[in-house]
């Protein structure tokens, strides 16, 4: 098995052991004995319980933008993919927090620890918004002053969003497609879409 992918399996498998025991309850032995590797090998790769909870959140972040690329790869008119890039990064959050069990209790309380993990997603969403956003102003999509402010802004928003919507805070008597209506107007209101597309 390549280095790579040794490590990849122990981050798998401490990610399963967080999600069904908790982080707090997982020990290094734990998953050293869950995934067949000494204690010794477990340590080359992580020497502490905490480096290797950075790394599944890591592997989580790299799997949501994985999925961001995927969605602004996507050939479609740019107020469309806006959206699609919004959507999956909430959907894809929940699913991350939702398949992590009791890991879910951890990811909010330990908000700092993520947030120092997930700088460069964040560096790399900006720079995928800043594109589509650039690329609907130049085909008359988007009217925008200022395209680097309101990637920034657009992501910040999102961002802020995610917990209630996790949470199924955000709307809770609507159907999804028509929350999404309501989201894709405030969006193309700020974006000063000329299309008025709905999702």
């Amino acid at each position: 098995m390549t280095v790579e992918r040794t490590r990849a399996k122990l981050v798998d498998v401490a990610r399963q052991l967080f999600a069904k025991k908790g982080v707090e309850e997982t020990t290094m032995n734990d998953i050293a004995v869950a995934s067949r590797k000494g204690r010794r090998t477990l340590y080359t790769y992580f020497k502490s319980k905490e480096q290797i909870y950075l790394a599944v959140v890591e592997s989580e972040l790299e799997m949501l933008s994985d999925r961001m690329k995927e969605a602004a790869g996507k050939s479609v008119s740019p107020d469309v993919k806006i959206m699609e890039l919004i959507m999956t990064h909430l959907d894809t959050i929940k699913f991350v927090v939702y398949r992590n069990g009791t890991l879910r209790a951890s990811f909010f309380r330990d908000i700092w620890r993520v947030e120092a993990v997930r700088k460069e997603f964040d560096r790399k969403e900006i720079v995928l918004f800043r594109e589509v956003l650039q690329d609907g102003k130049e085909k008359g999509y988007f009217d925008l002053d200022n395209v680097e402010i309101m990637a920034d802004i657009l992501h910040y928003c999102v961002k802020g969003i995610e917990v209630p919507y996790i949470r199924g805070q955000i709307g809770e008597e609507l159907e999804d497609d028509i929350g999404w209506k309501y989201v894709s107007k405030i969006v193309f209101g700020a974006l000063g879409c000329k299309t008025k597309k709905e999702v």
